[in-house]
């Protein structure tokens, strides 16, 4: 496929406004911080179609340019995350085991927000980019078993202090999974593949997709239709009639952990050094 010429797309927020009155009662420099624009969120994408999906709707939301990269496209990822307010690396049909070297690149560019403790998220692939970025192993299930589909997840004591409404059930599209990282904490567990969700600092992992709009499942389904066919995936119309009914809590959880991670400040070098 020739690739057509590509920037990097910027996509602004509602211009930012001081609340009234905030000048006259406030300080003057509240009203300065309240009327800045807030800072974009790196998004990281692995096809030329993706779209960052209820993710992306949820930052916007909450006024965040979005910064669109694709670095399997020749998309340049940043030295530092001084400009943006965090990022996400989304999923992909790629493994994080692929010897490519935009998926090498892009688990080593994961130690940025790691070291410079910026809020990170990684979604499934992203999510197993962060686990082997920290040291964990990434693999298929032993049985060859998939997760595509909505399947039942459990949040963990640790997953309940972070988010208390956390949904039932989740939507999945996946071949591999992976352990746990050393000094990462559970958030969310299932039976096939144990680890939903985890923290590490500021960066989590989430081997489910609360990103997918209803267009993007429609867009799944059809063209990733073979994929149905593989061991546990659930039959399209099971992905349909399971929306129905567990969509609303996914989408509700969802906005209230981008808001709590995006509130997320790293600790100042002299505090972390004591």
């Amino acid at each position: 496929m020739t690739r057509q010429n590509r920037s990097i797309r910027l996509q602004p927020a509602a211009d930012a406004k001081a609340p009234d009155g905030l000048a006259a009662d406030g300080t003057a420099a509240e009203a300065k911080a309240a009327a800045m624009p807030l800072r974009p969120v790196l998004i990281v994408l692995h096809q030329e179609t993706s779209t960052p999906g209820r993710v992306g709707n949820a930052l916007r939301a909450l006024g965040h340019p979005l910064d669109i990269r694709r670095p399997r496209f020749g998309d340049p990822l940043p030295g530092t995350l001084d400009e943006h307010a965090g990022a996400v690396i989304f999923g992909g049909p790629m493994s994080a085991n692929d010897p490519d070297d935009y998926v090498r690149r892009e688990i080593d560019w994961i130690s940025v927000p790691l070291n410079e403790q910026r809020p990170f998220l990684g979604i499934c692939l992203g999510a197993q980019m962060l686990a082997m970025q920290l040291g964990a192993r990434v693999a298929p299930h032993p049985e060859g078993l998939t997760q595509i589909g909505y399947y039942p997840i459990r949040p963990t004591n640790a997953g309940l202090k972070l988010c208390p409404a956390w949904p039932d059930h989740v939507y999945h599209w996946h071949r591999e999974g992976f352990e746990l990282p050393r000094g990462a904490d559970l958030l969310a567990e299932g039976s096939d593949f144990p680890i939903q969700a985890f923290q590490c600092g500021h960066a989590f992992g989430f081997q489910f997709h609360p990103d997918v709009t209803y267009a993007m499942m429609c867009r799944w389904t059809t063209r990733g239709h073979a994929r149905l066919d593989l061991p546990g995936a659930r039959p399209r119309h099971q992905h349909f009639s399971d929306r129905a009914v567990h969509d609303a809590a996914e989408r509700a959880w969802l906005g209230h952990f981008m808001a709590d991670w995006l509130a997320r400040k790293p600790v100042p070098m002299a505090q972390a050094a004591e």
